[in-house]
């Protein structure tokens, strides 16, 4: 008997269309805007302070041929000395001993011995100072001032930290007097305060040249022959190069760094 036919192929399910990936929920929407943009600038007018102290540093590297020379001190001495003596300073002066008072004697023992960093240009004449009048920056709530520490020559370590406390608090209270900043010889500016490694600071006319000090770091440096390390600070010495020349600016500043590395130089006046 003939076989029976073969059973018909099984039906495939329809094609389905593919499926659409899921879209997703729409976020709500963002708040509407005021149409009004949010300032990203702000204009303030200029304190008189402000445009003074532009005017007098633009006055300055206008005028003057500025030039900076560099040295290092080595602050290992000074900090001994501090740490030694600082508790018998403040009990028997009533004020603490800082790094300022020996910067501030040193800068007037070197412009005595190089008279010209002292002096001044007036016209056609080079005024010689036989006193030295320093200039001290101190950051004040209106912005910078520079009150003047009179005949430093003639003062101790005590005065003349007396005489920083007098005008750091009277900067603060914003009760310094033009008399209090009119003249002086020479400036010194402390970038250290803030952190500042190294800068050039720029000259407060009339005077000729600046001491820029800056912050102490520990630093290896080679003593005797061998690496050592001790805390650094660099200094700089901006001049007014119309009057003062490389060597009487180096030496200066050389002799700065004397003082300062080895106080013990101020007792015996070498």
């Amino acid at each position: 008997a003939p076989s029976p036919p073969p059973p018909p192929p099984p039906k495939q399910p329809p094609k389905q269309p593919p499926k659409e990936p899921s879209k997703p929920a729409p976020s709500a929407a963002p708040p509407a805007s005021s149409g009004v943009e949010e300032p990203r600038e702000r204009r303030v007018a200029m304190t008189r302070m402000r445009k003074r102290i532009a005017s007098r540093l633009k006055e300055a590297q206008n005028e003057a041929a500025m030039l900076t020379t560099f040295n290092e001190v080595d602050m290992s001495a000074l900090t001994a000395m501090r740490n030694t003596y600082k508790d018998a300073f403040l009990k028997k002066h009533d004020v603490k001993l800082g790094f300022m008072s020996a910067f501030v004697a040193a800068a007037a023992k070197a412009l005595q011995e190089q008279p010209a960093v002292n002096a001044v240009i007036d016209g056609g004449d080079i005024v010689y100072r036989d006193y030295v009048d320093i200039s001290v920056a101190i950051a004040s709530p209106t912005g910078l001032v520079v009150p003047v520490i009179r005949d430093v020559q003639k003062l101790s370590f005590a005065d003349i930290e007396k005489e920083i406390v007098k005008y750091g608090t009277k900067a603060s209270y914003g009760t310094l007097t033009v008399e209090d900043m009119a003249g002086g010889t020479f400036s010194i500016t402390n970038g250290g305060v803030f952190g500042s490694l190294l800068s050039t600071p720029i000259i407060n006319p009339p005077q000729s040249a600046i001491l820029g000090m800056h912050g102490i770091f520990q630093r290896p440096v080679a003593v005797n022959g061998q690496v050592t390390i001790r805390p650094m600070m660099y200094i700089a010495l901006t001049y007014d190069h119309r009057l003062i020349d490389g060597r009487e600016a180096v030496t200066a500043l050389k002799r700065i760094k004397e003082l300062v590395e080895d106080p013990t130089r101020f007792l015996i006046d070498v």
